[in-house]
């Protein structure tokens, strides 16, 4: 017998019952960034490979274990996209839409992939809503990025849930320097290190700070302090930062060890962190990131934004319960007809309805039934309400409105007032 048909480990369908909960988080991401002016850009899931070699860094865990790269029949080498900023970088640069120092705040949802061990809260395709910000260099467009989604996490109710980690790792010259002095400092401890530790001495030296290895965190308690290798410039932004964030009144804590894992930041990198959700901590991260159009071949250009894991903030919001009533309930009101000439009636009622009341709920009984079979399947609908439509209702031009809810007795509605008295009821409901 052959396999049966699945899904690529790591690569997860997501159900009816799931989707209400993915659109309401959303709209509520998406109409809150139209409220802060950013416009929306869709890039291609797919791009050249040596994209993300040029901007994400050669020497990355991304590029060197986590991406799927393959060759397509012209014998290119394409990607599909691990993270979003790389590809807006391209899209900008290819049509010119930051020259002349024109500002843009822009924002993107849609899917990424990375070859890592699945696990909860960690996805080989996963979803990110990213914002990125060009051609504004002063820590108040950094202050922005944060007070939104601090708003964000309050219309969520997540805000007890979440804390804020900040860090500067200020401009590639005090980051070179810094740098120095840690493999200088890591170097004398060379056999104490982890493996994997040992590893990014060579390759990416500022990647060990984020070890989840105990012993190799014990080491670096007294390693170099990045604070201490900042520039004049990169300490008077993040200074700027820090009071933005104490005016808004958003509570945060300063972490000498965020890097991020990406080679393209520079200055400011924060990370919103919870600890609901055991080891995938990171809800929402991002940074500055002032060389990245240069490197791939623009003009000097500043950058800074942010991305958000959609499965990670649906999964907290259902771990606190955090899901409104109305997203549960997909159905307002289902329409109960017997015999052809009600359905006749019903399907005209339906649309009246539907023009009467655009954001009704309303769902038609198909295929018919008894009595009983409709009705057990509009309780089962999770409607308010159940219409009933049968020869006695068409004859009085009435149909009978049924609470499947408790919210009272069964009335008869004439036809011409049942879109108020829909309006009333489904509001009180």
């Amino acid at each position: 017998m052959s396999k049966s048909l699945q899904a690529i480990r790591g690569m997860n369908d997501i159900l009816p019952e799931q989707t209400p909960l993915w659109r309401y988080f959303e709209s509520t991401v998406a109409r809150l960034l139209d409220n802060y002016g950013y416009k929306q850009i869709r890039m291609p899931i797919v791009e050249f490979t040596e994209l993300f070699k040029r901007s994400i860094g050669e020497v990355t865990d991304i590029v060197e274990k986590e991406m799927y790269t393959f060759e397509d029949r012209n014998g290119d080498s394409l990607t599909l996209r691990p993270e979003g900023t790389a590809a807006c970088v391209r899209a900008v640069l290819e049509h010119g839409i930051t020259g002349g120092g024109q500002t843009q705040k822009l924002w993107y949802i849609g899917p990424m992939f990375r070859h890592e061990r699945p696990q909860k809260g960690r996805y080989r395709q996963f979803h990110q809503i990213g914002c990125e910000v060009f051609n504004l260099d002063g820590p108040d467009i950094d202050a922005e990025l944060i007070v939104l989604t601090w708003r964000l996490w309050g219309q969520l109710g997540i805000r007890d849930a979440v804390k804020l980690e900040l860090n500067s790792l200020g401009t590639s010259e005090s980051r070179g320097r810094y740098r120095e002095a840690l493999v200088e400092f890591l170097s004398a401890h060379l056999d104490k290190l982890d493996e994997d530790s040992q590893r990014r001495l060579k390759t990416n030296p500022l990647r060990v700070l984020d070890t989840k290895n105990a012993d190799t965190q014990a080491i670096l308690v007294d390693a170099p302090k990045m604070a201490d290798y900042l520039d004049d410039e990169s300490r008077t932004h993040f200074e700027g930062l820090k009071a933005r964030l104490d005016a808004a009144g958003i509570p945060y804590v300063i972490n000498p060890k965020l890097v991020r894992g990406l080679d393209y930041y520079s200055k400011t990198v924060f990370e919103w962190v919870t600890d609901k959700l055991g080891a995938q901590g990171t809800v929402c991260a991002g940074g500055r990131y002032d060389g990245l159009v240069e490197q791939m071949g623009g003009k000097p250009t500043t950058g800074v934004g942010f991305a958000m894991g959609i499965e990670r903030l649906i999964l907290l919001l259902e771990t606190l319960e955090q899901i409104p009533e109305e997203i549960s309930r997909q159905v307002d009101v289902y329409l109960c007809a017997f015999g052809e000439a009600a359905e006749l009636a019903g399907l005209a009622l339906s649309e009246q309805l539907r023009d009467q009341l655009p954001s009704l709920r309303l769902l038609v009984n198909a295929g018919a039934g008894s009595f009983k079979s409709q009705f057990k399947k509009a309780d089962k609908s999770g409607a308010l309400y159940a219409l009933i439509l049968g020869d006695d209702e068409l004859a009085q031009q009435v149909v009978s409105v049924k609470p499947l809810r408790g919210q009272g007795e069964q009335q008869s509605i004439a036809f011409d007032a049942l879109a108020a008295h829909l309006a009333t009821c489904i509001v009180q409901g």
